[in-house]
């Protein structure tokens, strides 16, 4: 029987909504948040999806408040902490800590390739002075390095880093990751590869973290629930849905631009604006209104329905 981890379940990575003057929407982030909730996730603010790396430090502060002030009771909320300057990193974790952040999420500094050992140090210093759980975040495509499994299995027996988020998309790396970890009751595996949830699912990770969550969070708590009660079939239908709406937005664009992509697709259904933080750029009005024919074209083959916003 699967073990039932204390981090677990569907972590939706928030985009991160923005007035015109590129300040939060504080009221997108009640809906967006209200969303999540509601179909049984937890929020992960400030990760690739949140566009992180582009946000000032008084937005991020501003994220964390209200994001600690508008939760759910008892539920968990996850904070990414990632800045090329460690102590940084370390200010942004005790900060969050303080308002109430659950859980920390880092992956590497994306500038100066590391050696093996420059990354072992790196995530230890990180855990040593985190106040609150951490979790190691892998992601190739904006960090330029794949962690090493080995490596990060020694990491893991650290006593205050309590998983790992791996958005690489690898079939022999996940694999293999789920042979060092399923069994595991005190580390926990996410998959932040979409295309491949139900499979992971039945195959020993503990949880799913899907930019597609933001706008069709119901597709994964679904596909959860099928797969903690063996439904093989119901989990491969939800991962149909999810790869034909990742299609839709993610498909031949470069990673910034499927954001902007998304944050439209959420804009037609009243969640948040379409405003991006510079560099990155918010959508035409043309391809805003193809994205959303294209949804809506799917959704009816699908016999499916994007609940409205208001």
């Amino acid at each position: 029987m699967k073990l039932k981890k204390k981090y677990n379940g569907l972590v939706v990575p928030s985009i991160t909504p923005l007035t015109q003057d590129y300040k939060l929407d504080h009221e997108a982030v009640e809906k967006i948040f209200d969303n999540i909730f509601n179909y049984g996730g937890v929020p992960f603010i400030l990760g690739t999806t949140g566009e992180s790396a582009s946000l000032p430090n008084d937005l991020k502060l501003d994220f964390i408040k209200l994001a600690t002030s508008v939760r759910q009771p008892g539920r968990l909320l996850y904070a990414g902490i990632s800045s090329n300057c460690l102590s940084d990193s370390i200010e942004l974790a005790k900060r969050c800590a303080g308002e109430g952040i659950d859980v920390a999420v880092a992956h590497l500094p994306a500038y100066f390739t590391l050696t093996e050992y420059e990354i072992k140090t790196y995530f230890e210093t990180l855990a040593n002075e985190v106040p609150i759980p951490l979790i190691v975040y892998n992601i190739p495509a904006t960090t330029n390095v794949s962690i090493n499994l080995n490596l990060l299995d020694e990491l893991s027996y650290h006593d205050n880093i309590v998983g790992t988020k791996d958005s690489e998309r690898n079939h022999d790396r996940l694999r293999d990751s789920l042979k060092l970890w399923a069994g595991r009751a005190d580390f926990s595996h996410f998959l932040g590869w979409g295309a491949q949830s139900a499979h992971a699912l039945f195959t020993g990770s503990d949880g799913l973290v899907p930019s597609t969550g933001n706008l069709f969070p119901d597709i994964y708590y679904k596909m959860i629930v099928a797969a903690d009660n063996n439904d093989e079939p119901a989990a491969l239908q939800l991962q149909r849905h999810s790869n034909l709406v990742g299609d839709i937005y993610q498909g031949k664009r470069l990673l910034g631009e499927s954001l902007a992509a998304l944050k439209s697709l959420m804009q037609s259904a009243g969640l948040c604006r379409s405003y991006m933080m510079p560099p990155l750029l918010k959508v035409s009005d043309t391809e805003a209104a193809d994205l959303q024919k294209k949804l809506q074209s799917m959704l009816n083959v699908e016999n499916l329905s994007l609940p409205i916003y208001q």
